[in-house]
């Protein structure tokens, strides 16, 4: 899974060797991945995945069997002369092979031990664990009907897995302070980072505004639950979106999309209006969006320092950025 090769990934990256620890025989899960399969240099296919080259670039790869006697001696050897040590097996079960942080940091007081779990050291409620490993595969009829209502479809899941990801980079950034910490105290530690604490820190303002409505945040779509206009209108002949983050944006873009009349209309004077006011902003702004192609509406909002972008496809984003160091 893509939270812990991720974390080591960056450090990596960061400029540290990583030694990856695989399964003797078949190596990691993720190998297996595909297709799509990592091309050789005569364009045939490997027995390695693009998924798995994802995650793992810039590391070093060994296999041992940790639940033999002598591939235990060989991790313990390991986790002595190393800085940092990930894993993400269960909770507790390292400790029945005796390289749990407690049996490692008597051997290595310095080591810095990651654990990355989907709930840390608490029990997860059944709910739970479906939200967490089956993320927008659940049926509930009622709350797809609400989807529907709201988007006309079905929800999507996230085309990639984003509690693995988010999870790996928190790691990553603990993992460089831990490193910090022992560069002064000269002591390692153990961190516990678990993919349900990262999902919930990533709701970000979402959270707080629960906090400060106690009602729980509703579908809207790709729309900005705080701000408006933030969020795609379809043009002519694609979509691109539109970030008009304070109220002298707001009037940028009026003024650049030939509707000055909408900046003093009473009922849009303010962010807190315009959210008030969502879906008759949404209805006037779609109407005059429809009106250009999204090139044309990308160079008209940059030119009048509008924040905006096109939705591209990932071969756009990448022709995009061709493009850009071309320049």
């Amino acid at each position: 899974m893509a939270r812990r090769p991720l974390a080591g990934q960056n450090l990596a990256d960061l400029g540290a060797e990583v030694i990856k620890v695989e399964r003797p025989g078949s190596g990691d899960d993720s190998r297996a991945f595909g297709p799509p399969w990592v091309k050789d240099k005569n364009g045939r296919d490997t027995k390695d995945s693009a998924y798995y080259t994802s995650a793992n670039r810039g590391k070093k790869s060994i296999t041992i069997d940790i639940s033999r006697p002598e591939g235990q001696k060989l991790a313990r050897e390991l986790a002595r002369t190393s800085d940092v040590l990930i894993e993400n097996y269960k909770f507790g079960d390292l400790a029945r092979y005796g390289l749990a942080y407690d049996d490692l940091a008597k051997i290595n007081p310095r080591l810095v031990y990651c654990s990355v779990t989907a709930s840390a050291r608490r029990p997860v409620p059944r709910a739970s664990r479906l939200r967490l490993h089956d993320p927008g595969h659940g049926r509930d009829d009622e709350r797809h009907r609400r989807a529907r209502r709201c988007a006309g479809r079905r929800p999507q899941r996230a085309g990639v897995p984003v509690a693995d990801i988010i999870t790996g980079m928190y790691a990553s950034i603990a993992i460089c302070a831990a490193l910090a910490h022992r560069a002064e105290s000269g002591a390692g530690q153990h961190l516990d980072l678990a993919l349900l604490d990262s999902q919930i820190a990533l709701l970000a303002y979402q959270n707080t505004n629960y906090f400060s409505t106690g009602s729980p945040p509703k579908r809207i779509g790709n729309l900005h639950p705080n701000i408006v206009p933030y969020q795609p209108f379809r043009t002519r002949d694609g979509r691109v979106i539109l970030a008009c983050g304070n109220d002298n944006l707001y009037r940028k873009f009026c003024e650049a999309a030939g509707a000055p009349e909408l900046a003093d209309d009473l009922r849009f004077a303010s962010n807190g209006k315009r959210v008030e006011n969502r879906a008759e902003m949404t209805r006037l702004l779609q109407t005059i969006f429809l009106k250009k192609t999204t090139h044309e509406w990308v160079e008209l909002l940059e030119a009048a320092g509008v924040p905006n972008g096109p939705i591209n496809d990932v071969a756009q984003v990448f022709e995009e950025r061709r493009s850009r160091r071309a320049v």
